[in-house]
């Protein structure tokens, strides 16, 4: 039985809080100092000068630049505006310096309460290798593998050759995915741990790595654990985040469809056993491997600070863990024990990110001109985008997080499916469609999944592919917002037909592109309708109202609701049918032609070149990687589509790129 214990002592008291962070996971912790009465103060950089959370905090204040080294990331400034302001507290979210034990110290000295564990806890955290061996000590199931100081590439490769292949190379800071990479063969380890430590001292300052057991058929479950100052302990059951991409979560839920009473027990006691040999006095996760082969489970980490995904524990527990983060660095003891945690119903989670599934998600960046959900009960939505926002190099890619409650499993994922079908997020390119065909897969509906699910059963190229009906109603929805438009800002010889010629019998013209993809529209306007055609298709077609960013027609018979914003000559459209779709009108009278260089290769996004791994008149093969770039924090590699020899190199080590940048030419 785990009785709470309390210690005679006297709280603190916040009534004011400085929140280090920005984004979604701000305005989250804003709601909750708004419910506990607590002044909320919102520091913000120059991308985020019109953010949302700037204008929902109490007080904002300006901290620098939008790289995060000159905002989100200086202590010195974080800190001198916290004695400024008269915060006694700072929360720290998650990211940025949610997990620094240095900050949190400093906090310590200046006598501002840190909204996290002690710092002891998160130091002893911050190297997975260290915290692997902590546990272990501690009798908590590990991965075998290997954590030695000895950093050289024959000591990891020797280290891999022992464990046996597949392994896995981790960074022993940090988390996120960054700076891990499997390897399937000992002659790809050298380009790996290159890889991975470069991408490890990027994004952590540190490039050690550890070399670990990889189990192909793994789902990753997590433990939300809470302690306080008092010497309690609790987990706050578990949390499935198997649903992967580049090793980052894409879907959350919870309870986990393996998860059985006997086995929760048994994890949720191994994850107490970790935060009590931490003294762990805080909101934290436990993450654990479970092979689903031999049914064992394996620690893998502590998150010593609040989750991205920890909504669908709050879901299923009616609890506010921002709260309970508040009330035990004030010193309060937890207000519940373990006996008290108690579930109720199914809750799951999707991210939404600026990403491009169809290409590998790569991360994108542009305007959202118009982001609106639907009014379903049981939906709850974490974001901090609004219509206008822009999304930028800078931060991370997520847009929003959406979270979905029912007493059932089935009704939860029906409703969450159901919602990404509604949701409008026009402007730019984002993983939506990908997220609904991730959900509506038959395995992931029965629970039947592990970590490699989404590239061994999602078969990514469905989604450039679509039935022909897809961008024909997309660009007939285009043309009649165009035609609408004229007609409304007509003035002269109203009474004439629309679109009147000479011979009556001729069509109008319009062509879009989506992508490369030509549709080439004829259409005409006669006895209060159209008919459109395209190739040899005919279509009926009703214009039945425009009503601000909404146009309804009637496409032989059917009424279909398109969600439109027309930028130029960008069409950015939406149906809860078709999803997303993005239409380029070519101009009827081209100034010139644009065309791609041959042989070029381009940034996909905008980025900061990391390296160049060719130089001019070297011969290349198809695959061979050419130049890595990193962008949102993430590393990509350009590789050669066809055998051939660099002609010009235009990249430079350690520029910032916009998407589009010529990097290099190949003849």
């Amino acid at each position: 039985m785990n009785k709470r214990i309390t210690i005679d002592h006297q709280p603190s008291t916040i009534n004011n809080l400085l929140i280090a962070n920005r984004g979604e996971i701000a305005s989250r912790i804003i709601r909750t100092c708004r419910k506990m009465g607590i002044k909320s103060i919102a520091v913000f950089a120059e991308a985020d000068r019109h953010a949302a959370f700037v204008e929902e905090a109490d007080m904002a204040v300006y901290i620098g630049e939008s790289s995060p080294v000159a905002s989100y990331l200086n202590q010195d400034k974080i800190i001198e505006t916290a004695k400024k302001t008269g915060a006694a507290a700072i929360h720290p979210g998650y990211g940025f310096l949610s997990e620094n034990a240095n900050f949190a110290r400093r906090c310590a000295e200046e006598g501002i309460v840190f909204i996290g564990p002690n710092p002891d806890a998160i130091e002893a955290m911050g190297s997975k290798s260290k915290a692997k061996t902590l546990m272990q000590a501690n009798g908590v199931p590990v991965l075998p593998g290997y954590l030695g100081a000895d950093q050289r590439e024959a000591t990891l490769t020797e280290a891999a050759l022992e464990l046996g292949f597949p392994i896995l190379l981790k960074a022993t800071a940090g988390g996120g995915g960054k700076g891990m990479r499997i390897v399937h063969e000992a002659k790809e380890m050298a380009a790996a741990i290159q890889a991975a430590k470069r991408e490890a001292l990027s994004a952590f300052g540190a490039d050690e790595l550890m070399v670990e057991k990889y189990i192909a058929a793994g789902r990753h479950i997590e433990f939300q654990v809470f302690g306080d100052k008092h010497g309690n302990a609790i987990h706050v059951l578990e949390r499935e985040c198997s649903i992967q991409r580049r090793y980052q979560k894409v879907i959350e839920e919870s309870p986990s469809p393996v998860m059985d009473e006997t086995l929760r027990n048994r994890m949720g006691a191994a994850a107490v056993k970790a935060a009590k040999a931490l003294h762990y006095d805080n909101a934290g996760t436990v993450e654990f491997m479970y092979d689903q082969q031999s049914g064992a489970f394996y620690f893998l980490e502590v998150n010593t600070r609040l989750q991205v995904e920890h909504p669908v524990t709050e879901a299923i527990t009616g609890l506010d863990l921002v709260q309970m983060q508040i009330e035990s660095a004030m010193g309060l003891p937890l207000a519940i024990s373990q006996e008290e945690v108690k579930g109720k119903g199914y809750a799951i989670e999707a991210r939404l990110y600026a990403e491009d599934a169809a290409n590998g998600f790569l991360p994108v960046t542009g305007k959202i001109h118009f982001f609106e959900l639907p009014q379903v009960e049981g939906l709850r939505v974490e974001t901090g985008i609004r219509s206008g926002s822009e999304v930028s190099i800078y931060y991370d890619p997520m847009i929003a997080k959406i979270i979905v409650w029912d007493e059932r499993r089935a009704g939860a994922h029906r409703k969450l499916q159901y919602v990404l079908s509604h949701l409008i997020c026009l402007g730019m390119t984002t993983n939506q469609d990908f997220l609904r065909l991730l959900l509506q897969h038959p395995d992931l509906l029965a629970g039947d999944y592990d970590t490699h699910f989404i590239s061994n059963k999602i078969a990514l190229a469905t989604l450039a592919s679509h039935k022909v009906e897809r961008p024909v109603h997309a660009a007939i929805a285009a043309t009649l917002l165009g035609w609408h438009q004229r007609e409304s800002a007509r003035t002269l010889l109203r009474a004439m037909p629309s679109g009147w010629r000479n011979n009556f019998n001729d069509f109008q013209q319009e062509c879009f592109l989506e992508g490369d993809s030509e549709i080439m529209l004829q259409y005409r306007y006669q006895n209060e309708g159209f008919v459109f055609k395209h190739d040899e298709t005919r279509y009926a077609v009703q214009l039945i109202g425009v009503k601000n960013h909404q146009l309804r027609a009637e496409i032989d018979g059917i009424q279909y609701l398109f969600n439109l914003i027309q930028d130029g000559h960008t069409y950015y459209l939406h149906n809860e049918n078709y999803g997303s779709i993005t239409l380029l009108q070519k101009d009827r009278f081209p100034v010139q032609n644009s065309t791609k260089i041959e042989g070029g290769y381009a940034a996909p996004m905008p980025s900061q070149i990391i390296k160049v791994l060719v130089s001019e008149g070297q011969e290349v093969s198809a695959g061979d990687p050419l130049i890595i770039l990193s962008s949102m924090k993430m590393e990509n590699t350009i590789e050669a589509i066809a055998d051939g020899r660099v002609e010009e190199i235009f990249a430079v080590e350690g520029d910032n790129v916009a998407a589009g940048f010529l990097l290099l030419k190949i003849s």
